[in-house]
């Protein structure tokens, strides 16, 4: 029988009544459980502007998941490059795959931009 690889996106959800810190703490222990029942990866998606969401900064979040666990590939489902400079993103997820190598993965993707009619010059 083959086994099927399977991964978790997590866009790390503030429920009513908990904080941010705590999103992050069971975003973590997720993690950790995902690892040690052979899931491949665990990303983290990145979301602005969202109240009762906790993941505005995917580098930063596939870095301390990374230093939790040991074998799970981490990263990012995804940066988004109308809000993150691509320079930014390569050296943050670069930096963080230097420390953890072979375990951190990139994502890319783009999100909306505004009209131009509301655009602050």
């Amino acid at each position: 029988m083959t086994r099927v690889p399977l991964s978790i996106l997590d866009l790390i959800p503030v429920p009513e009544g908990s904080s941010g810190g705590q999103a992050l703490l069971t975003t973590v222990e997720l993690a950790r459980a995902a690892e040690e029942l052979g899931y491949r990866r665990f990303w983290v998606a990145e979301h602005h502007l969202a109240p009762g969401v906790a993941s505005s900064a995917p580098g930063v979040l596939a870095a301390l998941i990374a230093a939790q666990t040991s074998t799970i590939r981490v990263g990012s489902g995804a940066v988004l490059l109308s809000t993150t400079s691509p320079l930014v993103a390569a050296e943050q997820f670069g930096t963080t795959s230097a420390f953890y190598p072979g375990r951190i993965d990139l994502g890319i993707g783009r999100a909306f931009t505004l009209p131009k009619d509301t655009q602050k010059a």
